[in-house]
């Protein structure tokens, strides 16, 4: 059992599904290549442990075609994308965590701002 995701013309992930293992083939070809042929649409292999194409794909995400990799969308527009791990990266470092509390991004301070779990 492996995992496929689609995309659109922009390359973007309209959904992803539980398919055959990539090891097998259907009426002779790939995968990606039949599932791509059937739903007429790009279909690209995905992996939960992000061994294959950096990250889990996940709908909305983007498909870089240049590095190969499903990168997920800017959680907010200051945040940069780390183009080693291909994760979004806020412009100051998360705090180290504080029992009983949370962080949550504040975008218009550009902060990290604590918050008391209930």
């Amino acid at each position: 059992m492996a995992h496929y995701a689609f995309l659109n013309k922009d390359n973007i992930v309209t959904e992803v599904i539980v398919g055959i293992d990539e090891t097998e083939t259907i009426e002779g070809l790939s995968p990606e290549v039949w599932y791509g042929n059937f739903r007429k649409q790009t279909c690209k292999r995905t992996s939960y442990n992000g061994t294959i194409r950096a990250n889990y794909a996940g709908v909305g995400y983007k498909y870089d075609p240049d590095f190969d990799v499903f990168i997920a969308p800017q959680p907010f527009p200051s945040w940069k994308l780390n183009y080693t791990t291909y994760q979004w990266e806020a412009p100051v470092a998360r705090p180290t965590d504080i029992e009983g509390y949370a962080w949550k991004w504040s975008e218009p301070n550009k902060e990290w701002i604590s918050v008391l779990l209930a």
